[in-house]
């Protein structure tokens, strides 16, 4: 089997709600990249990377590049296996993991096509048929998040990601954790996420109002060793997200004690590949994970399904239902939340069937 050609769009996708978070960060309708990879055995392989602004060193037509600077490697290549192929592109093209993701992304698809299994299958064996979901909820009045949580939780949300640091004072962070967590009742995981958007002395001061509570902190600072000492203040477990991308960050943030949890997101770590392996480092360093992507549709949520459901459900914290926070929808086929679960694909490979009709015509094609 051989790789033909490379197609690439960008479509633009809509939140349900502007996203606010912590230094003047917003979500509303950010452009996401599809790529598909065509083969002479007239199998396709999808993948998707959708950089959210000001979040992490990455740019959304910064793909179309990457893929075109690397289609000498591509073009004519065999697609199957994507590990070795990734091999190829990365001494050809050092870096640019997020440009990197929807490429392996869609030769694990291809992959999967070919064997006739499901990725999960391929990642390790599917040992969850559903996986837990949490809620993002984003940074507005303390009492308006309440109601958000309150509307979530009665579709089946159990674990809620409060938005915080949007309004600069660190007062009105403890009141939006504070209403969060009566409004939920106890039982339900609760944390507050600044986007490494605090100051290690703010982050405390709101840690230390809320210690009392059960309340997790997440990424409150932009680097490791100052959530550290935030975590060491508080005594409130810790998630990292933006500053945990590599082996060597997952390692700094173990032994600095702050990574009580951590979100392996596919576009960060650069593919699938990369994050099968964070994985299994995490399961080794006992973190519990969050397996989901920076943002996107239907292609990036199946990739991060197929991953969470091989991964050992004691230590799978939660996933992310993307393509359920926008529009609009890229394959008709697409998984779809329930009761707070989700379920990963069942059909080869992704499981997925993208509607080119909806992406429209491609920006760049390649062969």
């Amino acid at each position: 089997m051989k790789i033909t050609r490379l197609s690439l769009w960008h479509v633009p996708l809509t939140s349900h709600a502007t996203y606010y978070m912590s230094d003047g960060k917003t979500c509303d309708t950010v452009e996401t990249v599809v790529i598909a990879i065509d083969t002479d055995q007239g199998l396709t392989g999808w993948g998707e990377v959708c950089p959210i602004p000001h979040y992490l060193p990455a740019y959304a037509r910064g793909v179309a590049p990457a893929l075109t600077e690397l289609a000498p490697v591509l073009i004519g290549a065999d697609p199957v296996g994507p590990e070795a192929l990734m091999a190829r592109c990365e001494s050809w093209l050092q870096g640019h993991v997020y440009a990197k993701s929807a490429l392996d992304m869609a030769l694990w698809d291809l992959t999967g096509r070919v064997a006739g299994l499901p990725l999960s299958a391929l990642l390790g064996g599917q040992r969850s048929a559903r996986l837990p979901l949490y809620h993002s909820i984003t940074c507005i009045a303390p009492d308006d998040m309440a109601d958000i949580a309150a509307e979530a939780q009665g579709a089946g949300i159990t674990q809620f990601q409060v938005k915080l640091g949007a309004s600069g004072d660190w007062q009105t962070d403890v009141d939006r954790l504070v209403q969060v967590r009566d409004r939920v009742g106890p039982g339900p995981l609760v944390y507050g996420d600044w986007n490494c958007g605090a100051t290690s002395l703010d982050a405390t001061r709101v840690g230390r109002a809320v210690r009392d509570l059960d309340i997790m902190l997440e990424q409150p600072c932009a680097r490791i060793d100052d959530c550290a000492r935030v975590r060491a203040a508080t005594g409130l477990p810790m998630k990292l997200d933006e500053t945990a991308h590599d082996t060597a960050s997952l390692l700094q943030g173990h032994a600095l004690g702050c990574m009580d949890a951590v979100a392996i997101k596919l576009s960060k770590f650069g593919g699938l590949s990369a994050a099968r392996r964070a994985r299994d480092l995490c399961l080794h360093l006992g973190a519990r994970m969050c397996i989901e992507d920076s943002w996107g549709s239907d292609i990036t949520t199946a990739a991060l399904l197929h991953l969470g459901a091989a991964t050992d459900p004691g230590r799978v914290l939660n996933v992310c239902d993307l393509s359920g926070y926008v529009s609009p929808r890229l394959a008709p086929d697409g998984p779809t939340r329930h009761d707070g679960h989700i379920a990963p694909p069942q059909g080869a490979g992704l499981g997925i069937t993208p509607d080119r009709s909806a992406l429209g015509t491609p920006a760049l094609i390649l062969d």
